[in-house]
């Protein structure tokens, strides 16, 4: 039962982190404003079908070829330039940095049985 109560802890301290927090109240800001709700989601939406499209392409899929990269690169230019979005992905990456450091210390752990 230890392992759990540890794994609560962390989660916890995520919570408490001020990356969670600056990400958290950016995100809530933004989704306020139904305009900027809607350019992040229409941005979130591409960049899954970028993905998407980038497994598709690894796998020798067939893909849509219409340029989603293009589209993503050029609506995250637009949405940079207001500040509470770009400070909102700014936030986004430096909570994913930290997400991304935990999960290498855990697997960094366990790797001799993986």
């Amino acid at each position: 039962m230890e392992i759990y109560d540890t794994a609560n802890k962390l989660a916890e301290e995520i919570k408490n982190s001020t990356q969670y927090k600056n990400l958290k109240n950016s995100k809530e800001n933004l989704f306020s404003d139904p305009q900027k709700k809607e350019l992040i989601e229409e941005f979130e939406k591409l960049k899954q079908e970028v993905q998407l499209m980038e497994i598709k392409r690894a796998n020798n899929q067939e893909i849509d070829e219409e340029d989603k990269k293009v589209k993503v690169a050029k609506l995250y230019n637009v949405l940079i330039e207001n500040k509470d979005i770009k400070e909102y992905f700014d936030y986004e990456i430096e909570f994913s940095k930290m997400m991304t450091d935990i999960n290498k210390i855990i697997g960094d752990a366990i790797k001799e049985v993986i």
